[in-house]
């Protein structure tokens, strides 16, 4: 056998797990990203290089995960969702408070959000349960699902993260309705929990929601971010400012540009023909994940796959929706733009595991 025969049979082993339409839609927002990063932090870009690290481990992670078959995931269930309320429950008692919310921890020097976690872990959760009782599922299984969802929420939004609390509430959701309970049981449990939500909420979580209604009446403190936004996407026309020359970002007008509001950067400076762009992609991105899932061998993989599908959807609608004014400001990146480790991370995990469910399917059926 030739060298050149034999680099050949390298790449297909160390590719034979991964899907290919779905990896090149992630590497091309993962591109825009690190493209709208560079300069929603420029002149300082210690956190870009720092998230080109986050992206060559989330990467690396990713491939661990899709080739490991969805048996071993599921396997992973219990010990994740455990170690997820453990971790959520440290939280409480030795968290890292930034900005007036404790959601961090720190080990061994590393600080990473449990939150991120259990986003994933809750799913999985729930899949493998319902997986146990295929066929034979009852009305007390959904019961002890909805315990299995409403713990961490409860959790999460005591540190006070209210909108990773309602995004763990939706995934779970999501898994119910997939496991066939009927949308009209799910929507009721909504409509009564909203009021409870409401009741419980922090003020300045209330006082975000009348600045989604009214962000002119208070345009200086809870409409600031809302209003600047808006201002920086409208500002960026049909073609955008051009890379790096956004005046809202450079001029420091965007409040949490690198994070939760890099959508509004690149808005401005790549304007309606660039969004268009990254919409297209993050419904390629929905659509793959969405055929996955329709393809998916066994009960466990196909509420997964549709779990992480609507999950991902889900991410990209509040993100949007939240930059440009249409739904009240909450703490939810945008999937593969926004700077951040863990979250990275987890959204990896999630890509690897629908690559999983995917390639092992074909796998085995050779």
């Amino acid at each position: 056998m030739s060298l050149a025969d034999k680099g050949i049979l390298f790449w297909n082993r160390l590719t034979r797990h991964i899907d290919a339409p779905l990896m090149a839609i992630v590497l091309l927002i993962l591109a825009i990203g690190c493209v709208t990063l560079f300069s929603a932090v420029a002149p300082e870009t210690g956190r870009f290089w720092r998230q080109l690290k986050n992206i060559g481990l989330a990467l690396v992670v990713m491939w661990v995960v899709a080739n490991t078959p969805p048996q071993r995931i599921a396997q992973a269930a219990i010990p994740l969702y455990i170690i997820g309320l453990l971790l959520l429950i440290a939280v409480e008692f030795f968290g890292i408070t930034v900005n007036g919310s404790q959601r961090w921890l720190s080990i061994a020097g590393f600080r990473f959000q449990p939150s991120e976690l259990i986003k994933l872990a809750v799913p999985l959760m729930l899949a493998w349960y319902f997986q146990r009782f295929e066929g034979r599922i009852y009305w007390w299984n959904f019961l002890i699902a909805m315990a299995l969802i409403l713990l961490p929420t409860w959790l999460i939004k005591q540190q006070p993260d209210l909108g990773t609390a309602l995004l763990v509430l939706a995934s779970g959701c999501y898994v119910l309705y997939l496991a066939r309970l009927p949308w009209k049981v799910i929507f009721l449990m909504i409509g009564t929990s909203l009021p409870l939500i409401w009741y419980f909420a922090h003020d300045y979580q209330k006082q975000r929601v009348f600045a989604f209604l009214d962000p002119a009446g208070d345009p200086l403190v809870s409409g600031y971010h809302t209003l600047q936004a808006s201002i920086a996407i409208g500002s960026g026309g049909l073609y955008g400012k051009g890379w790096m020359n956004g005046t809202q970002t450079h001029l420091e007008f965007l409040p949490e540009r690198h994070t939760d509001f890099i959508f509004a950067v690149y808005g401005e400076e790549f304007g309606f023909v660039g969004n268009v762009v990254l919409l297209l992609l993050y419904a390629a991105l929905l659509l793959r994940a969405l055929a996955i899932a329709d393809h998916a061998p066994s009960l466990f993989s196909r509420l997964l796959a549709g779990a992480v599908a609507l999950m991902l959807f889900t991410y990209t609608a509040i993100n949007m929706g939240m930059v440009s004014g249409s739904l009240p400001v909450v703490g939810v990146p945008l999937p593969f733009i926004s700077f951040g480790g863990t979250a990275i991370l987890s959204l990896s995990i999630c890509i690897g595991i629908l690559m999983s469910i995917q390639t092992h399917k074909k796998f085995v059926s050779e």
